[in-house]
C-alpha cells in the first residue's frame, strides 16, 4: 500500500538531480512532496515535468529555504527530507537542520551530497572550498543528533560522457587526463534517483554514507574513448595532458568550469572515485545493498548518446 510507504519531502526538486529524485519517489510508490518556491510555482517550465512522472501521488508544497515557518510546516508532513540545493546553496542547508530540530519528527535527512565524497578527497582548489559547505553541514548533522544518509554517487553520467570530459562532443581530437589509466564510476541518473530513494528509509543505511560503484560504470579515460570510437567507428587523436598541464587548465579556468576541471583531474589523474575501501562501519555500496536495481551500464549509456549524435 502507498500509504504505508514513508512520506518523502524533496527540497530542490526541480533542479538537475532533485528531478530524477522526485520520480524515482514516485515511481516507487512513496507520497512524494515537493517544497518550490511560489515564483518556481508559476513557471510552467520548472513544473511541467512533474505531470509526465507515472507512479504515487506527488504533492507541490510552496515555501523556500529563507523562510523557516514554511521549512517547518512542509517538514512536519514528511517522515524523510531529501535535500537537492545546487552549490550555492549548500551552506543554506543549516536552515533545513533547524526546521528538522523544530519539527521534531523526522526519521531521516539526506543532505545535497551526490557527487564525491568531501570527506575522502584530495585536497585540491578551487574543488576544496566548493565542498567545503557539504563537510559543514554533515557535522551539523551529526552535532544535531539528527538521522541521516549521505548518498555519494561518484561522477553524473551527464556531466561527463556525452561528452568524454570534453567542451563538446569529440569528432576528430580530445584532450586525456593524466596517462588515462585511472578508472572512475559514471552513474546514471536515473540510477542516482532510484539508489537514493532506496537507501532513504533503509535500516540499514542510517547513519552511514551510500556509495554507487556499479561494475558495468567502472571505466579510464582511455577506455571511454575506445567503447565511443568503437561505436563512432572513427578513430580519434589523442592529446595526453600532463599533471602540471591539466592543473594549469585549472588555475586559468573562470568560474565554474575550473571546478569542473578539478573534478575531472580527482576522477581521472587521482582516481578519487576508488581511491579508499568501503568499510562497514561508515558505508555501503549501493549495488551490494540493492541488487535488484537493473543500472543502467556505461556502454548502455553511450549507445544511446551516439545514436543520438547521428
Amino acid at each position: 500500500m502507498a500509504s504505508e510507504k514513508s512520506r518523502i519531502l524533496i527540497i530542490g526538486g526541480t533542479g538537475y538531480i532533485g528531478k530524477y529524485i522526485v520520480s524515482a519517489s514516485a515511481k516507487l510508490g512513496h507520497p512524494t512532496f515537493v517544497l518550490i518556491r511560489p515564483t518556481s510555482a508559476a513557471d510552467p517550465a520548472k513544473t511541467a515535468f512533474l505531470e509526465g512522472i507515472a507512479g504515487g501521488e506527488i504533492n507541490i508544497l510552496h515555501g523556500d529555504l529563507n523562510d523557516h515557518e514554511s521549512l517547518v510546516r512542509a517538514i512536519k508532513q514528511v517522515d524523510i527530507v531529501i535535500s537537492t540545493v545546487g552549490g550555492f546553496q549548500l551552506a543554506d542547508q543549516a536552515k533545513i537542520i533547524a526546521a528538522i530540530k523544530e519539527a521534531g519528527s523526522i526519521k531521516r535527512f539526506l543532505p545535497s551530497e551526490f557527487g564525491l565524497d568531501a570527506e575522502r578527497v584530495s585536497k585540491l582548489e578551487p574543488v576544496a572550498s566548493a565542498l567545503a559547505p557539504k563537510i559543514e553541514i554533515r557535522r551539523a548533522i551529526r552535532a544535531e543528533g539528527i538521522p541521516y544518509t549521505v548518498f555519494s554517487n561518484n561522477y553524473f553520467a551527464g556531466y561527463v560522457l556525452p561528452t568524454l570530459a570534453q567542451d563538446s562532443p569529440p569528432t576528430d581530437k580530445l584532450f586525456i587526463f593524466g596517462d588515462g589509466n585511472t578508472k572512475g564510476v559514471f552513474v546514471d541518473e536515473e540510477d542516482v534517483g532510484t539508489y537514493t530513494i532506496k537507501a532513504a528509509d533503509d535500516p540499514r543505511t542510517l547513519n552511514k554514507i551510500v556509495y554507487v560503484r556499479p561494475p558495468g560504470c567502472i571505466y579510464s579515460h582511455k577506455e571511454l574513448v575506445s567503447l565511443w570510437e568503437k561505436k563512432t567507428g572513427k578513430t580519434l587523436e589523442r592529446i595526453y595532458l600532463s599533471d602540471e598541464e591539466v592543473l594549469k587548465k585549472i588555475q586559468e579556468a573562470p568560474v565554474p568550469f575550473n571546478i569542473i576541471l578539478g573534478i575531472n583531474y580527482l576522477v581521472f589523474v587521482k582516481g578519487d572515485t576508488l581511491s579508499f575501501e568501503i568499510d562497514p562501519s561508515f558505508g555501503f555500496e549501493a549495488t551490494e545493498l540493492y541488487p535488484d536495481v537493473k543500472y543502467t551500464t556505461v556502454d548502455k549509456y553511450l549507445s544511446r548518446i551516439v545514436s543520438s549524435l547521428t
